[in-house]
């Protein structure tokens, strides 16, 4: 489970970090969503993976550490969720405002021929 999850934020990341590069703006933005989604599963796999444990411990008495869930991360990854729907959001706008004063959705404002 860790290898898939290991390569799954792997080629998030990568791929992320190429549309970032990319000359379109459209092409930015779902490269930082990509990033954004690697981070947020980076993030939650550092509460391990446990499957199926409460994700806080019982009321009373000493209880093992790896039967539970660590909630942080999970409380971590929801407020990065939001905040990444928000960035996208302004993004987007900044995007369309863009487009409508330059005429083009290239990132530098210039059509480059290939």
């Amino acid at each position: 489970m860790e290898i898939i999850l290991s390569a799954a934020i792997g080629i998030l990341s990568a791929s992320g970090i190429w549309l970032l590069l990319r000359p379109r703006s459209f092409q930015v933005v779902v490269g930082l969503c990509l990033l954004s989604y690697a981070v947020n599963l980076f993030i939650f796999s550092m509460g391990r993976l446990t499957p199926g444990a409460p994700p806080i411990m019982p009321k009373g008495g000493f209880v093992d550490p790896t039967r539970y869930a660590d909630p942080l991360p999970q409380a971590l990854v929801l407020t990065a969720i939001v905040i990444s729907f928000a960035t996208t959001a302004l993004f987007l706008v900044v995007m369309i405002a863009s487009r409508g004063m330059t005429g083009t959705d290239h990132v530098d404002g210039k059509e480059r021929s290939q």
